[in-house]
């Protein structure tokens, strides 16, 4: 493999790629700081473990009606939708400083809802942008290096923002969060992308909402993709609320959870930076298959009670769950009319991240009723059987898309 092949490489010498991927990183930095934030802030001041574990839920929440938000996407042109977004979180956000006793927390949920909402509308701008704005053929690399920068953001900023918060206090970690998306702004500000005005859509506002859940259901390489990805992301949720009982079942203490973390974060970066290589050598598909795959055997390796094993497991999850994920997204990318994008993207981005909070739950509720391994092995078993489908496929999906005009790629 040259030089000029590898995923890093190839997105920093596209310009406008490296502007999107930088936004991405500033922006999600300042995320990932105040998720964590947040909780403590609410934990100081009220006492309340409860209230403090809202915070996550009022945040993510607005993600569940992401097809709806999503339509602003496609009313709009993309560009300047994301530097409003980013400004409006930035005004936002200050408003916080006057978050200090018990009696005020009610603003920080409100602040937190709207944040959510509007990162929902944001995410499928971006997706639709991307899709404009980078070459066909880097969008595998992108989407890889985007996943690569999430995962880098929530090992380093959530350690920046308790430190931050720890010195300063919460309304300053609110600060820090603006300041990220002033310069997420910029950054977009900086794209020269030449966007047509979209036409005025027909039909209620219902049907233009289920137009992007239509075109996922029958587009031929979307449909087994996008579901795949959710069944996984439900199915390693489950996993991910088993993660103090397989610190338990290791003799270990409740802090080595951020270990695994630590090694499951690692194997994600290895595939963010493999990942435009891999997709073109191997398909959207197969490669999806092979990441699914790997998952169920780094999930099964949990039931072994083994320090090494389990670093093991971890590291082959953190490298196999995000192949799905950028398999499908870029996918929906390449294979959605520029005018449907940001509808498609985010009813795509709720059918795939939606279900793991589902798992979480689920597994809170079974990793006391069920023995452990058991449990792991059925989980293992059920993310094989998600893999089954997408290898048998994979060779028709590909011949398909060699006929198709449209791909510069398998999906």
């Amino acid at each position: 493999m040259t030089t000029t092949d590898w995923t890093l490489v190839r997105v920093l010498r596209d310009r406008r790629a490296a502007l999107c991927l930088a936004a991405v990183m500033v922006s999600g930095f300042g995320t990932s700081a105040l998720w964590l934030a947040s909780g403590v802030w609410v934990k100081d001041l009220t006492g309340s473990n409860g209230l403090a574990a809202l915070c996550l839920p009022a945040m993510w929440a607005p993600a569940l009606a992401g097809p709806a938000l999503g339509t602003l996407a496609d009313r709009v042109r993309r560009g300047p939708l994301l530097i409003g977004a980013n400004l409006l979180l930035a005004a936002l956000l200050p408003i916080l400083f006057t978050v200090g006793s018990p009696g005020r927390v009610w603003l920080l949920y409100a602040v937190l809802f709207v944040y959510g909402a509007t990162g929902a509308v944001e995410d499928a701008a971006q997706s639709a942008l991307v899709a404009t704005a980078v070459d066909q053929r880097l969008l595998g690399d992108f989407n890889g290096l985007r996943m690569t920068a999430n995962e880098g953001m929530k090992l380093l900023a959530p350690l920046a923002g308790a430190g931050l918060y720890t010195a300063y206090g919460g309304p300053f970690v609110a600060l820090l969060d603006a300041a990220t998306f002033l310069l997420a702004a910029g950054l977009y500000a900086l794209l020269r992308v030449r966007e047509d005005k979209p036409r005025r859509p027909g039909g209620s506002w219902r049907e233009r909402t289920a137009e992007g859940a239509r075109h996922l259901w029958f587009h031929p390489r979307l449909r087994p993709l996008v579901p795949a990805g959710g069944a996984t992301m439900l199915l390693t949720g489950v996993n991910g609320a088993l993660v103090y009982a397989v610190v338990d079942g290791l003799g270990r203490a409740p802090a080595y959870a951020g270990v695994l973390y630590a090694v499951q974060g690692a194997g994600s970066v290895v595939t963010g930076l493999a990942s435009g290589t891999a997709l073109r050598r191997l398909g959207g598909r197969r490669f999806a298959a092979c990441g699914i795959a790997l998952t169920a055997v780094g999930v099964a390796l949990r039931a072994i009670p083994s320090d090494p094993v389990a670093l093991a497991g971890s590291a082959a999850i953190g490298a196999g769950l995000p192949c799905v994920l950028i398999a499908a997204l870029t996918a929906v990318q390449r294979g959605t009319p520029e005018e449907l994008l940001g509808r498609a993207a985010a009813t795509a981005n709720t059918l795939l991240f939606a279900p793991n909070v589902v798992g979480l739950a689920a597994g809170a509720a079974l990793v006391g009723a069920v023995g452990l391994p058991l449990l792991l092995a059925l989980l293992g078993l059920g993310l094989l059987g998600t893999s089954l489908p997408l290898f048998q496929n994979a060779a028709s999906a590909e011949r398909a898309a060699v006929r198709s005009p449209s791909d510069a790629n398998p999906a």
